[in-house]
């Protein structure tokens, strides 16, 4: 006998509480395997998909895209027992987004019309009746006293599919037709509706004398959830809680571009600037470890880490993510270089997970990528410090007594000043500095 079991968003981990459904992967009626994909949603961390770790056929989704859910909040419900064809196989009852439940996502499977045509033999999709195997789930599911599937929705003059919001706009008298949806492609959302119902009471409260009366504000609103809404959460807090402080010098970088040149020239991988960078971090804050610590507020102690997890900024289509590259302290320029190519290209294709965004001690922010020379950012909470690299640009500069054109780079160093104070802030900086002028510098310390 089937019986109907309900898939509810799971624990996300790293203190992540809620999620938006970006795209569902299955469809009402669709026949679903263990540990199958079913939905796309974006964290605050990342866009993961969430396996099902039942199969069966697919009763109910809960959610429209777009939608924002609590962790434990449903899902989907899956018709599950002995007369589904759906292969039975072994899968955690725990998921772990992005991981899968412990076999590999099987292929998806979507019920279509694929019965021949009659007039020429190929599969006419949208009026040919389903094949028997669907079918047979199905029938299964009704046979359990399973609620048969609802209609698929049907798009009307009006994009509204919540039947909340189109109840919210009848009780108050009002137009749907009249509003512009913010929602994908156009979709009325329940904000919206709001939004319009707080302009009307506006005008009803303006005086009758009023020359003119009261208007929405033009422009176009961007919900601040998901990545974005989390950064600004995040940069809030950081500027709440830390007081920060900036310093910084110019520094001829010449010699390390020529060094970069040199180690290039051989044969083997490319040697990325970014990672000489990081590299010179991580011997830096060998010296001034202070700087690779956080304060616990609640116990009003300063921790020091043991490990560098080195973060960099890196801006994606979809905001500012800052990747974290483990243990950076026990990686060569090499290893740092892959590490960085491998992190950045996740970040524009969406992929990076929850592991790979969370746990840095220190972030290095090459902004000079954006043909800027200086910044004063925002530290990354809940580290200590950041260390922010401008553009490489040829200038005027003095060198071995006598004005030269060389290559200058501005470093900024903005930190926590609870953790240290302006000498140790200036030291480590110096260090960098001299590195950069004098990669021997750096070789001197390994």
């Amino acid at each position: 006998m089937a019986q109907v079991l309900e898939f509810k968003l799971p624990d996300l981990g790293e203190g992540l509480t809620e999620a938006v459904i970006v795209t569902w992967l299955v469809q009402v009626g669709e026949v679903v395997a263990i540990d199958q994909p079913v939905v796309e949603v974006e964290t605050a961390k990342a866009m993961v998909e969430v396996p099902c770790p039942y199969g069966g056929v697919v009763t109910a989704r809960f959610g429209e895209e777009g939608t924002e859910l609590p962790v434990g909040a449903p899902l989907l419900t899956v018709a599950v027992g002995e007369a589904t064809t759906v292969p039975e196989a072994e899968g955690s009852g725990n998921v772990l987004v992005g991981y899968g439940t412990g076999t590999p996502p099987a292929r998806r499977r979507r019920i279509r019309n694929t019965a021949p045509d009659r007039a020429n033999g190929t599969a006419d999709r949208g009026t040919a009746p389903e094949p028997a195997p669907h079918t047979a789930v199905a029938e299964a599911a009704l046979h359990a006293q399973v609620p048969a599937p609802p209609a698929p929705l049907t798009e009307g003059p009006v994009p509204v599919i919540s039947p909340l919001v189109r109840r919210l706009a009848r009780e108050n008298d009002l137009d749907l037709r009249r509003l512009s949806g913010s929602g994908p492609d156009g979709l009325i959302l329940r904000a919206d509706v709001e939004d319009a119902l707080r302009v009307s009471a506006a005008r009803a409260a303006a005086p009758r004398t009023a020359p003119t009366p009261l208007t929405a504000p033009s422009g176009t609103r961007t919900p601040l959830k998901g990545i974005r809404g989390a950064v600004a959460d995040k940069l809030s807090r950081s500027r709440r809680e830390i007081p920060d402080a900036t310093c910084w010098v110019d520094a001829d970088a010449t010699e390390l571009m020529r060094a970069r040149t040199a180690m290039n020239a051989a044969a083997g991988p490319k040697i990325s600037l970014l990672a000489l960078l990081a590299r010179i971090c991580t011997a830096a804050l060998a010296r001034h470890p202070e700087l690779n610590s956080y304060v616990d507020v609640e116990a009003r102690e300063i921790v020091r880490l043991d490990h560098v997890h080195l973060g960099f900024a890196a801006q994606t289509d979809r905001g500012l993510v800052v990747p974290v590259v483990r243990d950076a302290q026990a990686r060569d320029a090499e290893s740092l270089t892959a590490e960085f190519a491998r992190l950045t290209e996740s970040a524009h294709a969406g992929t990076l997970t929850p592991t790979d965004l969370t746990g840095g001690t220190f972030t290095l922010n090459n902004y000079g990528v954006f043909g800027v020379d200086g910044s004063t950012p925002i530290i990354n909470h809940p580290e200590a410090a950041m260390l922010g690299v401008g553009r490489i640009v040829p200038k005027p500069w003095v060198h071995e007594g006598e004005l030269a054109v060389r290559q200058v780079v501005q470093l900024s160093l903005t930190f926590d000043h609870r953790v240290c104070d302006g000498g140790t802030a200036g030291g480590f900086l110096r260090y960098v500095a001299d590195c950069v002028e004098n990669p021997t510098v750096l070789l001197r310390t390994l």
